[in-house]
């Protein structure tokens, strides 16, 4: 089998997840090369993380025509995920993108018309959805035993302290593109819609609570409307606990991520007993479910090398990227619109296109610190 050449572009906090995930499967794949505009940071990535034999470049215009490089993770940020995941499909290379997508709808349109265009590979990083919890979770829903889900409860909680917004590129509409709806529940934003689908509608709010070096939300509560169904997405980076949860009640069972599972039966009077049998029914359904080989970063780069030597289908499209983005922007809409947005959003909205955007989103407070790196390990939240 012929290795896969690859190129990491953006040696940031994230980029070490897709390094260690390359690393994970020396069989099938070789880390050729690694960018970042600043050369000496991408030298000691690619030092502290003991990958050999790796060209550094500042510019990753010079790895376009690199006919050994085949894939390639975009891990800079969202506001350039569109143009250089563009160049390196238009290249001949597939293309693994960091969550958000792109910094707009529009440009998540055009990355993919690309991927068709190109016949590229374009996989948007999904990783929680390669957890067993979640993946269990799944094949329950799917196969119906918990019946019609009714009520969905999503707490993306986060601690970010005011010196996380001293890095450059954080902490504006133009650059980040939005603050934790987008950049840390599309986690959640993205298992909400692989576990129930899209919603109707939406109606949120937005605010910043205590980050005043930042244009963009800290804080935002959703509700989502489907048929027959409710869902709520709360989101902070305010919560000292980080306990991230999805809460799904069924008609035969109230179930969560991480695994917990309540189930009762009525009594004649409406009010409730437990219902042991059913429990114990459901949990053996969830046991016999075989745990996931590779979990995180790692399941979904084994997804996307498999993918490319044909042996697998691409279990996470840009598709999928865009279906997260566009339940975000709606929720930005209602947010700044103070009103209920319908989905499909409309092309039309001034939240299609990152300059539509732009001119009509509140700004919190004035960015005023502004720094070139940020030293030290990212934190990932709880479960």
């Amino acid at each position: 089998m012929k290795r896969i050449g690859v190129a990491i572009i953006g040696c940031g906090n994230i980029a070490k997840n897709h390094v260690e995930a390359y690393l994970a499967f020396p069989d099938r794949c070789r880390i050729l090369a690694v960018c970042d505009i600043y050369k000496d940071k991408a030298r000691e990535f690619a030092a502290r993380y003991a990958v050999q034999d790796v060209d550094v470049e500042e510019d990753y215009h010079e790895l376009l025509s690199r006919a050994d490089i085949d894939l390639v993770s975009i891990c800079l940020p969202p506001s350039q995920h569109c143009q250089v995941s563009m160049d390196f499909m238009q290249a001949g290379k597939d293309v693994v993108c960091e969550k958000p997508m792109a910094a707009s709808l529009e440009e998540a349109d055009r990355m993919n018309r690309m991927a068709e265009q190109t016949g590229r590979l374009l996989s948007v990083i999904s990783q929680n959805r390669y957890k067993n919890d979640l993946f269990k979770v799944k094949r329950l829903l799917d196969s119906r035993v918990l019946g019609r889900v009714l009520m969905v409860r999503v707490n993306s909680m986060w601690y970010r302290g005011s010196n996380y917004y001293d890095l450059w590129w954080r902490g504006t509409w133009e650059n980040e593109g939005g603050g934790c709806t987008l950049n840390h529940s599309v986690h959640q934003i993205d298992l909400l819609n692989h576990l129930v689908g899209k919603p109707l509608s939406v109606l949120s709010v937005i605010d910043n609570l205590n980050h005043d070096n930042s244009e963009v939300e800290d804080a935002s509560i959703s509700i989502l409307r489907y048929p027959r169904m409710l869902a709520q997405i709360d989101v902070t980076l305010c919560d000292h606990d980080e306990k991230q949860e999805i809460l799904i009640i069924t008609e035969n069972a109230t179930i969560s991520v991480p695994w917990s599972l309540h189930a009762v039966r009525q009594l004649p009077n409406g009010f409730f007993e437990v219902d042991e049998k059913a429990m114990a029914a459901i949990q053996k359904r969830f046991d016999a479910i075989p745990d996931l080989m590779h979990e995180g970063h790692d399941g979904q780069i084994l997804n996307v090398l498999k993918a490319i030597s044909k042996e697998e289908v691409l279990e996470v499209s840009g598709h999928d990227g865009r279906n997260a983005l566009e339940l975000i922007y709606a929720i930005y809409q209602s947010a700044t619109e103070k009103r209920e947005v319908e989905l499909p959003l409309d092309r039309n909205s001034a939240f299609y296109t990152k300059e539509g955007m732009l001119r009509v989103v509140p700004k919190f407070f004035k960015k005023t610190k502004s720094v070139d790196n940020l030293s030290g390990e990212i934190t990932l939240g709880r479960n």
